[in-house]
């Protein structure tokens, strides 16, 4: 490969156990879900339960309490790209969003988990991991 040539990758199918597996390392991730029929994005940091299950903390009235009210599907994405070399992974889980009310479910998460933003984060929403798919971009070898 000359300077200034970028490095040829491939597209590797993750299995679900790696997916979850470099998910549950990553520290923050993105929740995708609509909100007045449009889609929304809102970047979270997490924890993966052993079952796959996404949970993260939300304050009062953020749209994506709505959505776990009624049990609505939404996705949950993280990544680790690496621009230079065009090379990391990507990871989707896409399930049914609910709210835990549990108190004794809450107050684990709320210990366990501490969110990024300074700002009330009482709730606990949790993401079913229906689906999971997950690709990992490996560079080639020179020629190939």
């Amino acid at each position: 490969m000359t300077a200034g040539t970028p490095q040829r990758v491939h597209m590797v199918e993750l299995g679900r156990d790696e997916a979850l597996k470099l998910l549950a390392e990553a520290p923050l991730g993105r929740v995708v879900f609509s909100h007045q029929a449009l889609p929304a994005i809102r970047p979270v940091n997490h924890l993966v339960e052993a079952n796959g299950d996404i949970v993260i903390r939300t304050h009062t009235g953020s749209a994506l309490l709505g959505r776990a009210a009624l049990s609505g599907v939404v996705a949950y994405e993280a990544d680790d790209l690496d621009p230079a070399t065009r090379t990391g992974w990507s990871v989707v889980v896409t399930g049914t969003a609910s709210r835990v009310s549990d108190p004794a479910e809450l107050a684990r998460y709320q210990a366990a988990l501490t969110p990024w933003v300074d700002t009330e984060m009482a709730h606990v929403v949790r993401i079913r991991a229906d689906i999971v798919t997950g690709y990992r971009l490996v560079g080639r070898e020179p020629g190939s």
